[in-house]
């Protein structure tokens, strides 16, 4: 006899199988345009698209999984439901048993001889005949009912671990294929605007020590706004871009104090030339006057940070640009 097959789960193992293929497929690509210069090659928005679309996938698989979840999760609220009825009823059975003797211990033939007439004796041993009857076969009604509750938990814990590994092997993909993006964009260097040297009056701290990329984002920007503070850029044990040379701070003012009005309007026009430019440059986001814009959300537009505490820590000495 052949074994019926869960419509939902052959979706699952569909819809992997896709997302997979598709994933491999971007790797792949992502892998050779990285070996070879490739004029065609996609733009940072491109990609973001495309790992949006495995995110989608993702999301819907996850779907499937909580849908696993919560019917493993009634299932067993089932089970243990009707647990409770099969066990009250089977102290009603015993409670009818032991209802047959009296407290004395006496056997009922006894009692028809020495106390009750023998009519009202028998209607009671016929009464609780029946009902004994009743809970035994209410008994075995939710015992079945029991071996029901417990296939049916099984079936939905197995669709569960599968789902569940599903998801597991989703997002190892997905990190890895994510993984590979930013060492794709960390290697791309833009092609800037400007010529000319840096004065030393920009290099701040760690200036020499920025990625290629953001080292490109800094130069076009100081080229063309200049630069009233030193830039700061690499910063060695910092958990966020500094630390790896992936940001670096235009400072706006010195010593922590709010900027000239002048400088405001600079801090501006650089947070909005990042933005404008920042797939051509490989922005990620930039922060500045306790706002911040991310090209993973762009249409988000500038969206207000929590406050930090201080003029610096809120970014209004300095316009923070982390780059891929």
């Amino acid at each position: 006899m052949s074994k019926s097959v869960d419509p939902s789960t052959v979706s699952i193992r569909r819809r992997s199988a896709v997302l997979l293929s598709s994933a491999a497929a971007l790797f792949l690509a992502l892998s050779s345009s990285t070996a070879h210069a490739d004029p065609d090659e996609p733009s940072l928005e491109e990609l973001n698209e495309r790992i949006a679309a495995l995110e989608e996938e993702y999301d819907a698989e996850l779907v499937q999984y909580t849908s696993a979840k919560e019917e493993v999760e009634r299932a067993t609220e089932e089970l243990e439901e009707i647990e409770e009825k099969l066990e009250a009823a089977r102290d009603d059975v015993a409670l009818i048993a032991a209802s047959q003797y009296k407290s004395s211990g006496f056997d009922p033939v006894i009692e028809v001889m020495v106390s009750r007439s023998p009519d009202e004796v028998l209607s009671d041993v016929a009464l609780i005949t029946q009902v004994s009857h009743i809970n035994g076969e209410r008994v075995s009604h939710l015992s079945e009912l029991k071996e029901e509750a417990e296939q049916a938990k099984e079936e939905a814990e197995a669709k569960l671990a599968e789902a569940e590994e599903l998801v597991e092997e989703l997002e190892a993909q997905r990190d890895e294929v994510l993984a590979k993006i930013e060492e794709y964009e960390s290697e791309q260097v833009p092609v800037t605007t400007g010529t000319g040297s840096i004065p030393e009056s920009a290099r701040g701290w760690g200036f020499d020590g920025a990625t290629p990329r953001m080292a490109a984002i800094r130069d076009e920007i100081i080229r063309k706004f200049g630069a009233p503070y030193p830039v700061g850029c690499l910063r060695p044990g910092d958990p966020g871009e500094h630390g790896s040379g992936r940001a670096c701070d235009f400072m706006m003012s010195a010593g922590g104090a709010m900027p000239s009005a002048a400088n405001r309007e600079l801090g501006w026009q650089i947070a909005e030339y990042a933005k404008a430019n920042a797939d051509r440059l490989g922005v990620m986001y930039v922060i500045w006057e306790q706002k911040i814009w991310d090209s993973r959300n762009p249409g988000a537009g500038w969206k207000p940070m929590a406050d930090r505490g201080s003029i610096t820590q809120n970014h209004y000495d300095h316009v923070h640009i982390s780059s891929w």
